[in-house]
């Protein structure tokens, strides 16, 4: 007969055993792995989603968010080409988003749906120590941008929205105020050493007085405070009443030939996200009013409700903070 040591011993290890299996099965109590939320986002979103992410996870246990940013047609090829997995995806520009993700001539298609969620405007910032900062206004300003000395600086067309919308603009400004040659007289100055590719990464060259403007968005003047030129509407891309005036203007790149259009920001879920689940409810922390209340602060112009293309294939928990977008 085996003595009762052996008895309780057997019983201790089935118990321990059992506890293991607990433990390898989820929402048995026991402390799960976290979940990675890869979010890919347009450089000027760096504020706004770093913050939105942290309050996210204040409100979502198990949940960590780790955003990542850079020129949005950059960001997206590091899905559609490079194969990254992202589980959401943002863009300083709706149309970077079925032009590469929908998956056009054969390509396979990397999203479904986007949801247009802010707006914002083109401008250049400057500082005290710009050339010509005591002198630059809404009345003379594409005057001075174009004088011998004056750096400016500006991301790369070929890879970010902000690029192709700064030469958009000058367009747009060249006919608004019967200057032909505004654009190449100011781009004169603004050579391809002056060139990144996302503007934000000039910022800390403009505080160090290496250049003296910067052709950037209206939410990142807002955001670092700094000074900035206030354009009229009919020409800083902001407004969509004025997106058939816009649509006469568009510029060359290696992508394309792109007709101006109002700036709207929109986001995705890449049909291959690996936390879908996940990304929804961070995707609804961003429409909802916490997440429109942090894009409102940091200079954005929050949609609300958002504009959502292919709303039926959107995720069932988002259609409602969405309505169809209209064109």
């Amino acid at each position: 007969m085996k003595s009762h040591w052996y008895m309780r011993i057997t019983t201790i290890a089935g118990c321990l055993a059992a506890a293991l299996m607990l433990c390898a099965v989820p929402g048995t109590g026991a402390a799960a792995e976290p979940v990675t939320l890869t979010v890919y986002g347009a450089g000027t979103l760096a504020r706004p989603f770093t913050e939105m992410a942290r309050a996210f996870e204040k409100t979502h246990a198990g949940i960590v968010v780790q955003p990542q940013f850079g020129g949005s047609v950059k960001m997206v090829r590091k899905v559609t080409v490079l194969k990254e997995r992202a589980d959401v995806v943002a863009v300083a520009d709706y149309t970077v988003i079925p032009k590469y993700m929908f998956g056009a001539n054969g390509e396979p298609a990397f999203a479904t749906w986007y949801a247009g969620f802010v707006g914002n405007a083109i401008t250049f910032i400057y500082t005290p120590k710009s050339k010509f900062a005591k002198e630059i206004n809404a009345g003379n300003w594409y005057e001075v941008l174009a004088r011998p000395g004056v750096e400016i600086g500006r991301s790369n067309p070929d890879t970010d929205p902000s690029g192709y919308q700064t030469l958009q603009m000058l367009g747009l400004a060249a006919a608004h105020y019967r200057k032909p040659g505004l654009a190449e007289a100011i781009l004169k100055n603004a050579p391809e050493k002056n060139i990144r590719d996302t503007e934000t990464d000039l910022i800390s060259a403009l505080q160090l007085g290496q250049i003296d403007y910067l052709a950037i968005y209206r939410s990142d003047a807002l955001q670092h405070h700094f000074q900035y030129l206030k354009l009229p509407p009919e020409i800083d891309l902001s407004d969509p009443k004025y997106a058939a005036e816009y649509a006469k203007t568009a510029v060359h790149t290696k992508n394309g030939t792109l007709t101006a259009k109002p700036i709207v920001y929109a986001l995705t879920i890449p049909t291959n996200a690996p936390h879908a689940e996940a990304a929804a409810q961070f995707v609804a922390f961003v429409l909802g009013p916490e997440g429109r209340a942090i894009s409102e602060r940091d200079g954005f112009r929050a949609l609300s409700p958002a504009y959502a293309e292919h709303r039926d294939r959107m995720p069932g928990s988002l259609r409602g903070l969405t309505r169809d977008w209209t064109r």
